[in-house]
C-alpha cells in the first residue's frame, strides 16, 4: 500500500501574527479569493467558533457589503502562484514598412 500524503497543516493564529508582523501595521488588509478568477475583498471582522470537527477556529469575515476591490494585481497573483510569471517577448518585433503602389 502506497503511503498517503497528509494535508497541509492549517495556518494558526500564531502563524498569521508572525506573517503579518513582517508588514507595515498601517497597511490595509485584503482577502485574495479564487485562484481561477483572482479578486480582492475587504475584511470586516474576526471571530472564533467551532468547526465541523469541534476545534476552536478563528474566522476572518468579508465586509457585509461584499465589495470586490477589483482583480488582484498580477504580481500578487504570481506571488501566490495563482498565475504564471509573464515572460518577456523573446522573438524580435516585426517592423512594417510603407509600400508604394
Amino acid at each position: 500500500m502506497a503511503p498517503q500524503s497528509l494535508p497541509a497543516p492549517d495556518l494558526t493564529v500564531a502563524d498569521l501574527i508572525r506573517l503579518l508582523s513582517q508588514h507595515d501595521p498601517a497597511a490595509p488588509v485584503r482577502l485574495a479569493i479564487n485562484p481561477f478568477h483572482p479578486m480582492a475583498h475587504r475584511l470586516d471582522s474576526v471571530t472564533a467558533g467551532q468547526d465541523q470537527d469541534g476545534r476552536t477556529t478563528v474566522y476572518l469575515a468579508e465586509d457585509p457589503e461584499g465589495v470586490q476591490y477589483g482583480y488582484l494585481p498580477r504580481p500578487v497573483a504570481e506571488a501566490l502562484t495563482w498565475m504564471p510569471p509573464l515572460d518577456p517577448c523573446r522573438s524580435p518585433r516585426r517592423h512594417l514598412r510603407a509600400v508604394s503602389p
